[in-house]
C-alpha cells in the first residue's frame, strides 16, 4: 500500500507562504507529489509556485494510466515541468510586478517499486530505508556548486551568507534544465520530498532517526515542528510518500 503525507507551514518569521504542493495516490497504487518554494517579492513568488504546482498536477492527472511503462513516466514528468516553465516565464512577462519569479520544483511519481524524480532548484527528496537516509536530489545552488569543486565544505555550506542563492529555478527563463532519477523504494521506505525551509533546520541524521520510532504521519508533522523549533525562518513543506 502507498500512502502519502503532507504538509506546508509559514513558519515563525515569513508572513506568507510562497510553497506550495499537491499530492495523490491513483487506483492501481501509484503515488505522485509535486513540491514548489517560490521566489520573487511578496506576491511573485506565491503566484510561481501556485502555476506550477496546478500546471504539473493537472498534466499527471490527466496523461497518467495504468500499466504506463518508465519512459513514458519520465516523459510525462518532464514534459510536465517544461510546460509549467513556460506558464510561469509568460505570466511573469505579462506583469512586470511578477518579473523574475521563478520556483524550485520537485516531482515524484512512485510505483511498481520505482520512485521516478525530476527536480530543479534546492527543493530535496531522500529515500529513508532501514539502513540510512540518502538525498536523492542535488541542489541547483551557489554553495552546492562550491562544495562540489572542493571551494567549502559541507558544514560550511550549512552557513555560508548566500546560501538561498539557486542556480536553477522554474520561469526564470523560457526554457529550464531538469535533472531527473529513477531510484528502487521497497517496502517500509519512505520518500522524502521537502523544501529548503526544512533542511536548513533538520539534518538527515536527525530526520533518519525520527523514521524509525515513528510512521510517516507522525514524521511529517514532527519535521515541521522542529524546523519551527530550530528557527522556523522560512516557509517549511514536507511530503512523505510511505511504501
Amino acid at each position: 500500500m502507498l500512502k502519502v503525507y503532507s504538509k506546508s507551514d509559514v513558519g515563525v518569521v515569513r508572513q506568507s507562504n510562497q510553497d506550495a504542493y499537491k499530492t495523490g495516490v491513483f487506483p492501481d497504487q501509484c503515488a505522485w507529489v509535486v513540491v514548489c518554494d517560490g521566489m520573487g517579492g511578496a506576491n511573485g513568488g506565491n503566484v510561481a509556485s501556485s502555476i506550477a504546482v496546478e500546471r504539473i498536477s493537472e498534466q499527471i492527472v490527466t496523461s497518467y494510466h495504468e500499466g504506463i511503462s518508465d519512459n513514458s513516466i519520465k516523459n510525462l514528468i518532464t514534459s510536465a515541468i517544461f510546460n509549467a516553465n513556460l506558464a510561469v516565464h509568460d505570466k511573469a512577462s505579462e506583469n512586470s510586478e511578477l518579473n523574475g519569479m521563478g520556483t524550485t520544483v520537485v516531482t515524484a511519481i512512485v510505483t511498481q517499486g520505482i520512485a521516478h524524480i525530476a527536480h530543479a532548484g534546492d527543493s530535496r527528496a531522500y529515500l529513508i530505508t532501514a539502513d540510512g537516509i540518502r538525498q536523492l536530489t542535488t541542489d541547483h545552488s551557489m554553495v552546492q556548486e562550491l562544495v562540489a569543486n572542493g571551494d567549502i565544505t559541507e558544514q560550511q555550506a550549512k552557513k555560508h551568507p548566500q546560501k538561498n542563492i539557486i542556480t536553477r529555478a522554474l520561469g526564470v527563463e523560457s526554457s529550464i534544465q531538469i535533472d531527473y532519477c529513477e531510484n528502487e523504494m521497497n517496502s517500509g521506505d519512505f520518500l522524502l520530498i521537502c523544501t529548503d525551509g526544512l533542511t536548513n533546520y533538520v539534518d538527515s541524521e536527525q530526520i533518519y532517526q525520527l523514521s524509525k520510532e515513528m510512521d510517516a504521519n507522525a514524521l511529517t508533522d514532527k519535521l515541521i515542528t522542529l524546523a519551527k523549533e530550530g528557527g522556523g525562518g522560512d516557509n517549511i513543506t514536507v511530503a512523505i510518500v510511505e511504501n
